[in-house]
């Protein structure tokens, strides 16, 4: 299992990757769940990340909106971008979600649909993760992601079991798709994420000084998760 870890600009990319990181993501925390950066601060993340570690972006947590998606990949793909991270924020039908996710594409970069476990705590209703597959496969993307909408300090555990999550990955990887877990995940959570079979885990509270999301990213708190993952 891979892990990856979230920051905000370049200074903490670098920490991260010497950590021993293997995704670098950037995303903006002030704008949501999958916030998202602007081209400059992308631009300059992938100056600082090796060539060999993928560096993926959040394109924010979206409405319906096709042509939105659509230039906001193509915009993040020109900064660097390996590939984009789309949270279904406003989407609350699967047909809504394919045309979102379908519009990415044309950014000419791998897109990742994401979808919230705690759906139902958001006001417009989003696709909720039984549905995120679908969506997914039917849209022709690369892969999936279930984060949390809320950042309260309620994790991804709160809202679907090991066994639930397990049959969630079990889904994507027989539609071909790669998935990957995250939402509040703690260290003594990645075993059991791991366990599910989920390519990815996705951290950013994890990786920082004390366990907060606010703090300074620490390279040794990276590698003992990275530890965890394998």
């Amino acid at each position: 299992m891979k892990l990856l870890v979230s920051v905000v600009d370049a200074a903490e990319a670098r920490l991260a990757v010497a950590g021993g990181v293997d995704v670098v993501d950037v995303k903006n925390p002030a704008e949501g769940s999958l916030g998202a950066p602007g081209p400059s601060v992308i631009a300059a993340v992938r100056r600082e990340v090796p060539a060999e570690l993928p560096v993926s972006v959040a394109l924010g947590d979206l409405p319906a909106l096709p042509g939105t998606a659509a230039l906001a990949a193509a915009g993040a793909a020109g900064s660097g971008a390996a590939y984009v991270k789309i949270g279904l924020w406003g989407t609350s039908t699967v047909d809504e979600a394919v045309a979102v996710l379908r519009a990415a594409r044309a950014g000419g970069v791998p897109v990742i649909a994401g979808a919230y476990a705690d759906a139902e705590r958001v006001e417009s209703r989003p696709l909720g993760p039984g549905s995120l597959v679908a969506a997914a496969r039917r849209a022709g993307v690369t892969g999936c992601l279930l984060d949390t909408a809320v950042k309260d300090g309620r994790g991804l555990f709160e809202w679907l079991d090991p066994d639930a999550l397990a049959a969630l990955v079990a889904e994507a990887h027989d539609a071909g798709l790669e998935i990957a877990l995250a939402g509040a995940l703690r260290a003594q959570d990645l075993p059991a994420i791991r366990d599910t079979g989920a390519d990815i885990a996705g951290v950013r509270s994890a990786a920082c000084r004390d366990g907060r999301r606010t703090a300074p990213i620490d390279p040794a708190r990276i590698a003992r998760l990275r530890a965890l993952c394998d």
